[in-house]
Order: C-alpha cells, then sequence, then structure tokens
C-alpha cells in the first residue's frame, strides 16, 4: 500500500483551487489510493464553500486566521494519514501521471528524501525556482549582481539557478519548491515538518536543507510536468497578476516575510559557516532588493 496524501495550503484562490482539485480527481491515483486536504487561511472569496460544494470527499480544514504557509502545511499534515506525502499549492493544475508515477519512483528509490517533477508555466516556460542550489553567499553575491546572468551556462557562477544543467533527465537538486513536493511521510514527521517561523518564502529552502543534513537526496523528475500559475496568493509574481490581486496589505506583508526569510535562513544555517562580513553584506544585498519590493506595492 501507497496511500498518498495531498495537502493543499489556500488563500483566496477559489477558481485555480477548484482547477487544482478537478484535475486531481481527474489524475490517476497511486496504488492505495490518495486523500486531499485543504487547509484554507481564512479566504474571504467563497473558496470554503466552493469545496464543501463541489468536493465533498475533500478534508477541509477552516482556519479564522492567515496562518501562513508552514503552519497551514503542519496542520494538514497532523490528519494525514499517507504513506506519502505531496505538498501542493492551489494555483497548480496536475497532469494526469503527476501523482502515480512519482510515489513509483519514491518507493523504488528509498534514499529519496522529496521528489519534485517539471513546473511550467501556462506559457510553457520551465518555472525556475523549483530548481534551485542553496542561496550560498557566492550564489546569491552571483545572483544579485548579474553574474549569473551573463554566464547562464558556467556552473561557477550560476549555482542559483542552475540554468545549465539538463531538465529532461532525472537527477538530484538541493532546492526545490514547495509548490510541488512530494516525500515519504514518516521523514516528513522525523525531520518536524515545516519550520513554523517562517511565514511566506524561505520555508521551502529551509526544508530541502534539512532534508540534505539528513542524508537524503532530493530528485528532479521532469517525467511528468504540473502547471504552475505561480504567486496568485501572494499577488508578488507578475505570472498571475491577471488572475488574483491581493489587497495592497497582503503584498506588502509578503514582501516583508520575502525579506525576513532570508534573514532566518542566513541566521539558522549559514551565521557560523561563512565570515560575518560576507553574510553582513549579502544580507544587505537582500534588504535593499526587499526594500524596492515592498515600495512597489506600497505605491499601487
Amino acid at each position: 500500500m501507497s496511500k498518498l496524501s495531498i495537502v493543499i495550503v489556500n488563500y483566496n484562490t477559489k477558481q485555480l483551487l477548484d482547477d487544482c482539485l478537478a484535475s486531481l480527481f481527474a489524475a490517476e491515483s497511486p496504488e492505495g489510493g490518495l486523500e486531499i486536504i485543504v487547509v484554507d487561511n481564512a479566504s474571504a472569496d467563497g473558496s470554503q464553500a466552493m469545496v464543501k460544494e463541489k468536493y465533498p470527499s475533500v478534508v477541509l480544514i477552516e482556519s479564522d486566521e492567515n496562518l501562513g504557509f508552514s503552519k497551514a502545511n503542519n496542520r494538514g499534515t497532523a490528519v494525514a494519514t499517507g504513506e506519502y506525502v505531496l505538498f501542493l499549492n492551489s494555483d497548480t493544475r496536475v497532469a494526469p501521471d503527476a501523482l502515480a508515477k512519482p510515489v513509483n519512483y519514491l518507493k523504488q528509490n528509498p534514499k529519496a528524501g522529496a521528489l519534485t517533477v517539471k513546473l511550467i508555466y501556462p506559457n510553457g516556460e520551465r518555472d525556475p525556482d523549483n530548481h534551485r542550489g542553496f542561496p550560498t553567499p557566492w550564489n546569491a553575491l552571483c545572483h544579485f549582481s548579474g553574474l549569473s546572468k551573463l554566464m547562464p551556462n558556467n556552473p561557477a557562477f550560476n549555482g542559483y539557478f542552475q540554468s545549465y544543467a539538463d531538465f529532461e533527465s532525472i537527477h538530484p537538486v538541493p532546492v526545490i519548491a514547495g509548490s510541488y513536493m512530494m516525500m515519504p511521510m514518516p521523514l516528513c514527521r522525523e525531520l518536524g515538518g515545516w519550520d513554523e517561523i517562517y511565514f511566506f518564502y524561505g520555508e521551502d529552502i529551509d526544508f530541502c536543507y534539512r532534508i540534505n543534513q539528513a542524508g537524503y537526496e532530493i530528485i528532479y523528475y521532469p517525467e511528468v510536468e504540473v502547471i504552475h500559475y505561480k504567486g496568485a496568493s501572494s499577488g508578488l509574481r507578475k505570472e498571475s497578476a491577471h488572475l488574483a490581486k491581493p489587497p495592497r496589505e497582503t503584498r506588502i506583508k509578503v514582501a516583508k516575510e520575502s525579506v525576513r526569510a532570508m534573514q532566518i535562513f542566513y541566521g539558522k544555517f549559514y551565521k557560523q559557516q561563512y565570515p560575518w562580513l560576507l553574510t553582513a553584506v549579502v544580507l544587505s544585498g537582500i534588504r535593499l532588493r526587499g526594500w524596492f519590493r515592498i515600495l512597489k506595492h506600497q505605491l499601487t
């Protein structure tokens, strides 16, 4: 038996969530079946009523406040009963083989601690955030300075997005996104789930770091594709600006959290590994970039 639990965190993405759930019910179920758990972060767009009316078999957990991504995912896994768990964004639409094939791969490869698939935008472009290196000071400096764009095929200078990789082959990757992250449930529980100190952004990098620390590989599995509308809940992404625009207060909060997330990550994992001056330079770059992002949403 290999029952799969799918945990979806939703915040004001009613139509996208509907499309996501419809695609899940149309997909091939893994051996042992699946359960779908939606954790709603106090949506005000009727998402909860839609789930109850159209998908009565879905386990709906309703929160009276926005818990953030990590805490909501942990609430979902607390009631999950599967041998494997898939953390899936509400702004995705899965292919018919996007559940059974990845579960089978994990069953056959016990050293795989997590797996993702090929996430693509509606226009067919690959989502680069789903195949990354860790934001070490060097990788971050190359990324923020533009060196990675000047030399995209050089591993020494493009260690963050790793655009030199073969995206058609199955291979290990340091960091994947929480948009589609499948893993064995025992490992998820062993690692304590998602770190709830993060509200939004950075929590997937943190989780991947701990999976690597535990001695497991994270697998990029491009044999199936999943459409990702990207950032519909946060309102920070141009890819989904035409689909959803959260309130200004939400966008500003998420922008601030994106800065705080990197500060948390560096303090947690890199503070003792690198000279303080180098880390300070990187964090200053993150704060500066974040300031412009926050200002943009304060003015719109």
